[in-house]
């Protein structure tokens, strides 16, 4: 199979492979392919439809018949837009965080979803950020890399996030959340979260986002498969 210009950035939450992945693919002037934001917009349209994660085969018909996209704003910031609707801020919250780790362990909801991301790959110049990236949607893809740090960063980072967005979760109950989205995704039957065979471990738990960018970037430059750049220009010490 002929390596595609395609990298992917697996990981748990909290890890920090989001800013990352953006981070690079905006160095690159490559897309940047969020999978995790496809499986929340299901999640969001799944509990405005009042389905429950029980309710499997309809969950998978309305994955499949989602018109879903994901495109980038005039500043290459990501945007997802949803049955014509954008709804890139809704979808970031604590519920549909917590729907999307529950639906993602549906095969059906993954195969119209990892299909779907196949098809935004064919295009190349792609760097994919989820959790099954290098594992199960791209396995040919020649850069692969795993971001992760400790679960108490994590949990940390994600509590922050939510503060910001106005959710008032303790740390205590987002450590608890955490921990089980991590059972949930490490566990689950259908494509669960591993590192890829022959992925760069990032840890970010004492990396700031910048050096957690530049550490990838800088990796990339001395991978033995040379990386067709072509950004804006990419400084790497």
């Amino acid at each position: 199979m002929p390596v595609r210009p395609i990298i992917t950035v697996d990981g748990p939450s909290g890890g920090g492979k989001s800013t990352a992945a953006s981070g690079v693919a905006r160095a690159l002037g490559w897309f940047h392919l969020d999978t995790g934001a496809m499986y929340r917009a299901v999640a969001w349209k799944s509990l405005r439809a009042g389905l429950t994660p029980s309710a499997a085969r309809r969950l998978g018909a309305l994955a499949r018949q989602a018109r879903l996209t994901l495109r980038l704003d005039a500043r290459r910031r990501l945007r997802v837009m949803l049955d014509g609707r954008d709804v890139t801020s809704v979808i970031r919250t604590a519920a549909v965080s917590a729907r999307a780790s529950e639906i993602a362990v549906i095969p059906a909801v993954r195969r119209a979803l990892v299909a779907a991301q196949r098809r935004i790959g064919r295009r190349g110049r792609v760097v994919a950020e989820g959790r099954d990236t290098g594992t199960v949607v791209f396995p040919a893809a020649a850069w692969k890399f795993y971001v992760t740090a400790s679960v108490p960063v994590r949990a940390r980072r994600r509590w922050r996030d939510l503060r910001r967005a106005g959710a008032t979760l303790t740390y205590a109950q987002v450590l608890h959340a955490l921990r089980a989205r991590d059972r949930r995704d490490t566990r689950r039957a259908d494509s669960p979260l591993r590192r890829a065979a022959g992925a760069i471990v990032v840890d970010t738990s004492r990396r700031t986002p910048r050096q957690t960018i530049q550490t990838l970037l800088r990796c990339l430059k001395h991978h033995p498969i040379a990386l067709p750049w072509r950004g804006p220009g990419v400084k790497v010490r």
